[in-house]
């Protein structure tokens, strides 16, 4: 799916418009300096904000938002449910604990992080607080296809959104061709591999750019967006925010893309989210930080 180069969001399956391009967080773990990169970001111009409970930074987003200039109601914010926090009673009070911690009344979109644990109570409880206007769309993230098709299968709402692991060495296609046959729209995290197989010199990316005069990361998160896939980019430097966001004045052509596409290895930079040991991991309650 493509996108033109002067489109910014996407409209997800219940109606709501979501931004393209947003700000995560993962990995922030300085109070002052998260709070002060979502601040510069939304100077920079984002709009979207990617958090979770077990990134344990909600309190400095909150603070963010709340100095922020730009009113509520134009800022899109995403928090997750982490699996220690799985089944019905327990998503309730884990939503409202992110709720207070970022110091909002209402999140845009809020996602079970993984599909582990009791996610389907989970996602009962998301409904019935979609329903109640506290979350404007629920998703999941990091679900495999037959996890997805199955929880779509048994429950009221579909999901919205599945923030997968998507970049060039991880390219996803049949599964995002899968999911949006389904109404279910894919979002990328570690867009640029968190830096893997030696990403921001890779030849292929570097010579797209040059006719356009931009970096690898910025062909990267453009490769994404006409692709219909929504990024999170995560800097802390202003100079790199500023470039993350800068990629709406140009297009790559149908010979960047096949370029591209040729980089897919096919399998993930970080973990195999069927590996037995790493759902026992997070069965005990501890969150993966790679």
């Amino acid at each position: 799916m493509n996108t033109s180069s002067d489109k910014r969001s996407i409209v997800l399956n219940n109606g709501v418009e979501m931004p393209l391009i947003g700000l995560g967080v993962f990995q922030m773990n300085d109070p002052r300096e998260c709070e002060q990169t979502v601040l510069t970001a939304i100077e920079t111009g984002y709009r979207l904000i990617d958090t979770a409970a077990a990134y344990g930074n909600e309190v400095a987003v909150g603070n963010a938002i709340r100095k922020s200039s730009v009113p509520r109601e134009e800022l899109f914010i995403t928090t997750k449910l982490w699996v220690s926090d799985t089944g019905y009673e327990n998503t309730k009070k884990a939503f409202a604990n992110s709720l207070k911690k970022l110091q909002l009344e209402y999140v845009d979109v809020y996602l079970i992080h993984q599909a582990v644990g009791d996610y389907y109570g989970s996602w009962r409880a998301m409904e019935d607080l979609h329903k109640e206007g506290k979350i404007r769309a629920i998703g999941i993230s990091n679900f495999y296809p037959e996890r997805a098709i199955d929880l779509l299968a048994h429950n009221e709402i579909v999901p919205t959104v599945n923030q997968l692991e998507v970049h060039p060495f991880y390219q996803r296609v049949k599964t995002q061709h899968y999911l949006e046959d389904k109404q279910v729209r894919v979002q990328s995290w570690a867009s640029f591999a968190e830096g893997r197989n030696h990403f921001f010199t890779n030849e292929t990316l570097s010579e797209i750019g040059k006719p356009y005069g931009k970096s690898v990361a910025q062909v990267t998160l453009r490769w994404l967006v006409q692709r219909g896939i929504p990024v999170i980019p995560k800097s802390v430097h202003r100079e790199r925010l500023i470039e993350n966001f800068n990629i709406w004045d140009f297009e790559l052509n149908e010979t960047d893309m096949t370029s591209i596409s040729r980089l897919d290895l096919g399998k993930s930079a970080f973990f195999n989210h069927r590996d037995p040991e790493i759902i026992k991991r997070w069965a005990q309650r501890r969150p993966i930080h790679y």
